[in-house]
């Protein structure tokens, strides 16, 4: 059933934001969608997205988030009051980064105090919803909870764990299971493009990129992650995707790290840290220019650039290395001969040395998409699709055309917007994306009758008397296959093994392989605990329930029903965060 509103929240690792849109806006003019505008610091910078920071107090008590947050720490700072505070920033990452994540992982804050990321990411959440509430309220007054659905935008190459850590984060602070759906940020940002009249031919009509048949390749460039998919569009305007998502840490941050790791170069690691860490008004602040700064560096660039240092850095590397000048600090290495100046709180560089603060995340990208169109899926897919806040980039978008001169390559107008905007679409129509393809070989661990010379005898055990393989890695669906939205992909019957059974729990594995023999076979990872809950014994053996699961969803969702009457739904429970 369609809600009356739909209100989506963009995480991301830099900005982060909220838009919605009423259904009846969406039926006539479906991109009249409201984004709210943020203002940093004394109104320098006026974005659609504010800066992905939370700051607690002492007692772990939600202060604010982003600019407010920034500004806030920044001033506590400067009066030496914020050794007890929690300031997180970028902190999404740990999402991606984390190999076994769980409800109980922490996230260290700025001066490596431990908080529950849990309760960090929540609180971002709410305070997200209650602005987007309260903003919607100026326009609405009497919209109730129940009218809104949510949109929460992850990238596709998350694992499910980190999913459903997402979804656990929005549910504790009041938003619904039945009201909350997980969007990929790619799919978003496919469905945002659709919409536009993205480039106009020779004859002035729209660019057909998503003619029937179109294929196209979405690059969504964030500040943490570059998150990659393919689509092709179907007869009924519907999208199937073409390959697994795919992608790497390799947003717009790694610009900021380059500028940072040159600057500690020069000064010395000992100096960045102690500026960062002693001096963290004036860090902050530097960190802020840079990211307008680094906005406005273009191929084109031939003058020498300035960058506004804070002078504490210089204060820090003199009071560090008494009797050494900057000057001599920058001649001792000879990379920097004749290519940077630093004067005061004035930094100094060419234009091939600026530039290349890009070099690592460009090559990396440029790499990744050269070895995708290698793929026999997608080596026919002419168009590439450059959107998220880092494709606003000069710099990224010439790396992707030079080196992609036989491909069309498009950045939207609001390219950091796609994936925002695009995620409200999503909430009105997600049946838009109708084929996904897996990105891993899922299945359960299972025992079956010992075969000699088939099975690997450390994998024989004794059972009931009977001699049975474990550790056998059961197939439901295998990656690679294109599985159709909506549809379950595996119909399984599982049975009690006990008279006073009162569930029936088997574990979920992943694996990178297509076709992985046992669950210890290498890449195969544990994923998580389906339950099926079986709490009237009265039946004693005689119970058992058909299983469905589906993994075309952006989230695996597993259902199930008593065996002998198809109405009864047995309770399910799906657990990646044990």
């Amino acid at each position: 059933m369609s809600s009356f509103l739909v209100a989506a929240i963009d995480f991301g690792t830099t900005f982060s934001g909220y838009a919605f849109s009423f259904l009846h806006d969406y039926k006539k003019e479906p991109l009249k969608i409201s984004a709210k505008t943020w203002t940093a610091g004394v109104g320098s910078l006026v974005s659609l997205k504010t800066s992905t920071c939370v700051l607690f107090d002492s007692t772990q008590t939600f202060h604010s988030f982003g600019y407010e947050a920034e500004e806030k720490y920044s001033n506590l700072a400067i009066d030496d009051e914020h050794h007890d505070w929690y300031f997180f920033r970028r902190f999404k990452m740990i999402l991606y980064n984390k190999m076994k994540l769980t409800r109980e992982t922490l996230l260290e804050d700025d001066k490596g105090k431990k908080m529950e990321a849990m309760k960090v990411f929540s609180s971002a959440i709410g305070f997200l919803k209650h602005h987007m509430l309260t903003t919607c309220k100026r326009q609405l007054a009497d919209i109730e909870q129940s009218d809104i659905m949510w949109v929460l935008t992850v990238p596709a190459i998350w694992t499910d764990s980190s999913k459903q850590f997402m979804r656990e984060a929005a549910e504790k602070v009041g938003i619904s299971a039945d009201k909350l759906m997980i969007a990929l940020e790619p799919e978003a940002a496919s469905l945002y493009c659709m919409y536009q009249p993205v480039q106009k031919d020779t004859e002035n009509s729209t660019f057909g990129v998503f003619k029937s048949g179109a294929k196209y390749m979405v690059v969504d460039a964030g500040g943490g992650t570059i998150d990659i998919t393919v689509h092709e569009v179907q007869d009924n305007g519907t999208l199937k995707e073409l390959h697994k998502a795919n992608g790497g840490d390799w947003g717009g941050t790694k610009v900021d790290a380059s500028f940072t790791s040159l600057l500690a170069d020069i000064v010395g690691n000992d100096v960045m840290k102690a500026f960062s860490s002693i001096h963290k008004y004036d860090f902050l602040e530097f960190l802020r220019e840079f990211e307008v700064k680094k906005r406005t560096i273009t191929p084109e660039l031939t003058d020498k650039v300035t960058f506004k240092i804070p002078i504490k850095l210089l204060e820090t590397f003199c009071n560090t290395n008494p009797g050494s000048d900057i000057k001599t600090a920058i001649t001792s290495k000879p990379k920097f001969e004749n290519k940077l100046t630093w004067t005061g709180d004035k930094l100094r560089m060419d234009a091939e040395l600026t530039k290349a603060l890009f070099d690592e995340s460009s090559k990396k990208i440029v790499d990744h998409l050269k070895q995708l169109f290698r793929h026999s899926t997608v080596k026919d897919v002419s168009t590439i699709l450059l959107v998220g806040g880092f494709a606003e980039s000069p710099m990224l978008q010439v790396a992707i055309r030079e080196a992609f001169k036989d491909k069309k390559v498009i950045v939207p107008q609001d390219a950091g917007l796609a994936v925002l905007k695009g995620a409200v679409l999503y909430g009105h129509e997600p049946k838009t994306i109708s084929a996904r393809v897996c990105k891993y070989t899922y299945g359960v661990n299972k025992t079956n009758k010992f075969k000699s010379g088939i099975h690997l005898k450390s994998k024989k055990c004794i059972i009931n008397g009977v001699e049975r393989c474990r550790d056998l890695f059961s197939t439901h669906v295998r990656v690679g296959q294109l599985v159709k939205v909506g549809k379950p992909q595996v119909k399984q019957n599982y049975h009690v093994v006990a008279p006073d059974q009162n569930r029936i729990s088997f574990s979920i594995y992943t694996s990178n392989n297509k076709e992985p023999t046992y669950t210890t076979d290498e890449g195969c990872a544990l994923l998580g605990k389906l339950t099926l809950h079986m709490p009237d014994t009265t039946k004693g053996m005689n119970r058992g329930a058909n299983v469905h699961m589906t993994f075309s969803g952006t989230e695996i969702l597993v259902t199930a029903v008593d065996q002998d009457n198809p109405e009864k739904a047995v309770t399910t429970t799906v657990d990646f965060l044990g």
